[in-house]
């Protein structure tokens, strides 16, 4: 209760701006009224009059929403008495552009962007603390969730073996479009985009894999946790088998490597739930090491692979946007990030979802033309591949034949000075 303890003595109320108002933004929205001493300043959309929309939506009163600055550019609002930005685009190339522009004028951040994140992460998190500021992972979505355990698990004296999430996957999904989407998630485009707001290439993202390798890639980079040998694997896995199946293969397990990353899926090949699944939520295996806590392992009923040396923990679901303010009051009171980028370990390249011609304008995560693969950030720059993040716009030179990765030679990419500067900085580091 340390955070709300210090919240009680907060004299004055937290000042805010979110960058994008979308379905992440909304969800804290829902819970604005809730909370104490956040105040939202200002919000940036292209859309004005939808964000207010969102707002009315979300449960903010039209009396709240008056008091709120809306705005169509960043630069409009960042001399203004905002202690924390929000940058929740989703797009990379622009969240990166405003995430340098905030960190030089020493302000707080919080990266819902994970695109950003994973695309210029390193660079970024080097900027806030050459600054003296704080750029932060949002809590709520998964990766500062995982990370939240894994610092659970280190301060205790546990190594971590594998950390990941759940998700629902299955190879044929890898090929699905923003035009398919909905079909696998039991919904019409009606009911989906129209009804709910659903964004189809976001939500085509979590379907064709691209989010999990963009999420595991920040917790790799957060954590310094490897990547496994040719990308995510996405096991079918219910929470009881975690500990037997998350650990090493010298051990029985299904792992490369001691400190890993993986998805687990909620269904097997023949598109079956599997029982007890963690599709919403997210895990991490420790190892006992030493016979005494192996011990306690077994006598406190944890749950274990067959030698007693594995056990697991993890949390079935994760609340998005509802968990936000955890972000906010974290930096606000604690002058701490709910996780940030440490290392730059890992990236995530493009991988063709059809045949590509010269000519065509390649669409970005969860787009038509190119799904996301977890790679090791050494692959990234000596084999020159093209980040995921970095596909919107991007033009082929050259015909790419399905299920081919895309180098960063075979486009033509028209990128801000913001972007090609943290790329660069990030290369140098390896």
């Amino acid at each position: 209760m340390f955070l709300h303890t210090k919240l009680e003595d907060r004299k004055h109320p937290i000042r805010v701006a979110f960058i994008g108002c979308g379905k992440f933004v909304s969800m804290f929205l829902s819970q604005y009224s809730n909370l104490n001493k956040i105040k939202i300043d200002s919000i940036v959309d292209l859309n004005i009059d939808q964000a207010k929309k969102n707002c009315l939506k979300s449960g903010v009163s039209e009396e709240e929403v008056s008091k709120i600055n809306f705005s169509t550019s960043l630069d409009q609002i960042i001399d203004r008495n905002i202690e924390i930005f929000i940058e929740a685009t989703g797009n990379p190339i622009v969240g990166t552009v405003h995430a340098t522009k905030i960190l030089k004028e020493k302000k707080h951040l919080i990266l819902v962007n994970v695109e950003a994140d994973i695309t210029c992460g390193k660079y970024l998190s080097d900027l806030a603390k050459e600054n003296g500021v704080i750029c932060s992972m949002a809590y709520g979505d998964q990766p500062s969730l995982i990370l939240e355990q894994i610092e659970w698990a280190r301060l205790n004296g546990f190594e971590v073996i594998c950390a990941g999430k759940g998700t629902k996957y299955h190879p044929s999904f890898e090929y699905s479009t923003p035009d398919t989407v909905w079909g696998h998630y039991g919904l019409t485009k009606e009911r989906a985009e129209n009804e709910s707001g659903m964004n189809p290439k976001m939500f085509n993202s979590f379907l064709c894999g691209d989010k999990s390798a963009i999420e595991m890639c920040a917790v790799s980079n957060a954590a310094n946790l490897k990547c496994s040998s040719n990308g995510l694997t996405f096991p079918p896995v219910g929470v009881y088998d975690i500990a037997k199946k998350l650990i090493p293969k010298k051990d029985g397990g299904l792992i490369d490597f001691e400190g890993q990353v993986e998805v687990i899926s909620s269904i097997d090949l023949n598109k079956k739930d599997i029982p007890n699944d963690l599709r919403w939520g997210v895990y991490i295996v420790i190892k006992a090491q030493n016979e005494y806590v192996k011990n306690c392992f077994k006598d406190y009923g944890m749950v274990t692979d067959s030698s007693g040396n594995y056990s697991a923990i993890w949390r079935p679901y994760h609340y998005i946007g509802l968990e936000l303010a955890q972000s906010i009051y974290s930096i606000a009171l604690d002058n701490r990030a709910t996780g940030y980028t440490k290392k730059y370990n890992a990236d995530v390249a493009s991988v063709a979802k059809k045949d590509l011609k010269v000519g065509e304008k390649l669409d970005g995560e969860g787009g038509f033309c190119a799904r996301g693969k977890l790679i090791t950030s050494e692959n990234s720059k000596n084999e020159k591949l093209l980040p995921l993040g970095l596909t919107d716009n991007a033009i082929l030179k050259k015909n790419i034949s399905k299920d081919e990765i895309i180098k960063i030679s075979d486009v033509e990419l028209n990128l801000p000075k913001e972007v090609i500067a943290a790329r660069d900085y990030q290369y140098n580091l390896i």
